[in-house]
């Protein structure tokens, strides 16, 4: 009798624990951003804008696999988790290049480096070079019911002078968005939301002056 009441009392605290974690897709399921962001109006002179060089988006870590990353905020903020049977269908930095190709390409071309070397060759002025960096890419819980998707990256602008570059211009672009449910599907929504509002700042960002 006595090892039934602790066998019960076991699974009762193991049921308990669980419910502070999301609750995991059924079935290993891929995510990606969907379709990208309708373009705004143009900007003026937008049809004269020069190429720009988009080299391979940089990350650490974890952020260089495909999981799909969460943080329970409001027990520790500092661990990340990532879940059993949701996966992004590339690594994050991937995807983000790819937005941000999609975004920026609204009123300019948006070249690798070996396209923008080709360029050179042909005897072109070598465009700026936008490095990028990701450094957060994740769900954040605020309680077991409430979460947001953060997206923060850092980007760096330099100009070719000669056979060097030189920065021209940095800054950290971060957004979140709240996650329509505390699970796999609604931080996949979160996040990209979260990263269509930062590649959309960062056309901005490149439109002036």
């Amino acid at each position: 009798m006595r090892r039934r009441v602790l066998l019960a009392l076991a699974g009762a605290a193991l049921a308990a624990g669980c419910g502070s974690l999301p609750k995991p897709p059924a079935r290993q399921t891929l995510y990606d951003f969907g379709p990208a962001p309708a373009p705004g109006a143009p900007a003026p002179g937008a049809d004269r804008r020069s190429p720009l060089s988009l080299p391979e988006v940089e990350a650490d870590g974890r952020l260089e696999t495909p999981a799909l990353l969460y943080r329970l905020g409001y027990e520790d903020a500092f661990q990340l988790h990532p879940y059993a049977f949701a996966r992004w269908s590339a690594p994050p930095t991937q995807l983000v290049r790819q937005r941000l190709r999609e975004v920026l390409g609204h009123d300019r071309a948006v070249l690798d480096s070996a396209a923008a070397a080709a360029m050179v060759r042909r005897g072109a002025d070598r465009p700026p070079v936008l490095r990028v960096e990701v450094e957060e890419f994740s769900q954040v819980f605020d309680s077991p019911t409430a979460s947001r998707g953060v997206v923060r990256l850092r980007c760096t602008l330099l100009q070719a002078t000669g056979s060097a570059e030189r920065a021209v211009a940095q800054r950290v672009f971060e957004a979140e968005r709240p996650a329509p449910s505390a699970d796999a599907p609604g931080g996949v929504r979160g996040i990209t939301a979260a990263m269509d509002a930062v590649a959309l700042d960062i056309a901005r960002w490149l439109q002036q002056p």
